[in-house]
């Protein structure tokens, strides 16, 4: 029983001596420097296609594991700066928009490094390429899954059609939003444990760190929100203009922090796992020498 709770104590300090709260603020600050750049090519990309509709959709699908109280105000900004994005975006502007949010990549990259004790090996344009890579493959998996929320009412208005039984179900249509936000969530989460750092990492060496990553994050999402919902106008009152902007960095500060909590303790547990065949080694060199 104890030893779970003595993993959970050691990832913690090993996050501590890793800098983990110094590179959290890096993480949040650089999430918040890559959200508006990479929502601009989102959306250039998605009036290319010549659908607005579809951008704004993009905007909400991101926000909606968020927790409101948060979501809200950022959503509102993003809002703003969509509606003023011009098709001639993706000609003249692309190249910034693009490494800026690969700049957010890179800072995840860095704090995983550090929680799985790995050195970085491979060159810096080729880590660049592969974030901007990540950036790309991000946007068009999330233009896609924004199209088929866009097609969810109308496919849903079609089975009614044919089965009128499924009419006391509509309100599933919000359901399978969310599903889709957290399965996203899930799946970007195992991508980027298992193949941003250096070296490579298998889907159960990454599963408890996710998990607890997972659960860490609802649980400070819903006591954040209701912080929010009872003393925001703490928030107001300090920072007047720039509270939307604090709140969010606040947030993105404490998911980050639990982020690289997640990665140390995948690293702890791996610790404790191959420490006994560590301990073992001498003994077996020393039967080997008796013998011999």
């Amino acid at each position: 029983m104890l030893k779970p709770f003595r993993i959970a104590i050691d990832a913690f300090w090993r996050f501590n001596d890793d800098d983990g709260w110094a590179i959290a603020s890096h993480i949040a600050l650089s999430g918040l420097m890559a959200l508006f750049p990479f929502m601009i090519f989102v959306t250039s990309l998605a009036a290319f296609f010549g659908s607005k509709e579809l951008a704004d959709n993009t905007a909400q699908l991101l926000l909606d594991t968020w927790p409101k109280e948060v979501a809200g105000p950022i959503a509102r900004e993003i809002h703003d700066v969509l509606t003023n994005v011009r098709t001639d975006a993706l000609t003249f502007g692309i190249a910034l928009a693009i490494y800026f949010s690969s700049s957010g990549i890179e800072s995840l990259r860095i704090g995983l490094n550090r929680a799985y004790d790995v050195g970085e090996q491979r060159h810096f344009w080729w880590l660049r390429l592969e974030s901007i890579g990540y950036v790309l493959v991000g946007a068009a998996g999330l233009l896609a899954l924004s199209f088929l929320v866009v097609l969810w009412p109308l496919i849903w208005a079609g089975a009614v059609m044919y089965v009128p039984a499924l009419e006391p179900f509509r309100g599933v249509a919000a359901f399978v939003r969310y599903a889709t936000a957290s399965a996203v969530l899930v799946v970007a989460l195992l991508v980027v444990h298992m193949w941003l750092p250096a070296g490579r990492r298998t889907l159960s060496e990454v599963a408890p760190g996710v998990i607890v990553t997972l659960v860490l994050w609802l649980i400070a999402g819903a006591a954040f929100g209701y912080y929010l919902g009872r003393f925001s106008y703490n928030y107001v009152t300090t920072y007047a203009g720039l509270a939307s902007v604090m709140i969010a960095l606040v947030f993105l500060y404490t998911t980050a922090s639990i982020f690289i909590y997640g990665g140390e303790l995948n690293a702890a547990i791996k610790d404790r796992r191959y420490a006994p065949a560590i301990q073992k080694e001498p003994e077996k060199t020393k039967v080997g020498r008796a013998s011999d």
